[in-house]
């Protein structure tokens, strides 16, 4: 292999392992897997698969989105990152209020309440809320923003981050899709009890991160006013 090669193998990895390091531990699938099985506690286990898999592929994709064309989509409606944080927070902050709310949990859903989630109805759940912005938040597509907003003059650089970030968001996807599909299996052990306890606990924290995703952005709006 030559020098060449060798560099662009380590910029593909070294920028591949930056989007990983930088968006798992803000979009952390496992803290997120509780409040999926809330918001599909009516389904079955093959359509609560179905609906982790389109979760999965949503975030791949608003990711990829975020890197390729966010900052041009705020540049054109001239808007800032800090906006996108108070506006993301404060839905971060209503869904975790719900969910802090929510009645406890019925008994599993009846074959009548199955037949009536169409793939429609899934597909629209998947998206919001449980892809944006319970998973996908507003800290997440910033990263990923700014992510795109880094790259390389070099055509071939330019290609080779942008496949290595590809890369990189696949993998959090793949961790998001296995971390929801087995969401039920994960917390089976606690029992319904448990189960409303960590739901309920999930729920109040995801309010506190809407609350912090908020001042984020206030506190750069304050200081550059």
């Amino acid at each position: 292999m030559t020098s060449s090669a060798l560099v662009d193998a380590r910029s593909f990895v070294e920028a591949a392992t930056l989007a990983i390091a930088s968006l798992l531990p803000i979009i952390n699938p496992p803290g997120g897997a509780p409040v999926f099985l809330l918001k599909t506690g009516d389904l079955d286990a093959a359509q609560r698969h179905a609906v982790a898999w389109r979760v999965a592929r949503n975030c791949f994709a608003l990711l990829i989105a975020s890197v390729m064309i966010g900052a041009y989509v705020l540049d054109f409606f001239g808007l800032s990152v800090e906006v996108v944080r108070i506006a993301g927070g404060l839905v971060v902050c209503a869904i975790g209020w719900q969910l802090l709310n929510a009645p406890e949990a019925g008994p599993p859903a009846t074959a009548q309440a199955v037949r009536t989630a169409t793939p429609e109805d899934l597909s629209a759940r998947a998206f919001y809320p449980l892809t944006l912005p319970l998973t996908v938040g507003p800290g997440a597509i910033s990263v990923a923003i700014t992510l795109g907003a880094n790259q390389p003059s070099s055509v071939r650089q330019l290609v080779l981050t942008i496949a290595a970030h590809a890369v990189g968001m696949l993998v959090v996807a793949v961790v998001i899709y296995l971390c929801y599909r087995n969401a039920d299996r994960l917390l089976a052990r606690l029992g319904r009890t448990g189960t409303d306890i960590v739901t309920r606990l999930s729920a109040f924290i995801l309010l506190c991160i809407g609350v912090q995703i908020i001042w984020n952005g206030l506190s750069v709006l304050l200081h550059l006013a």
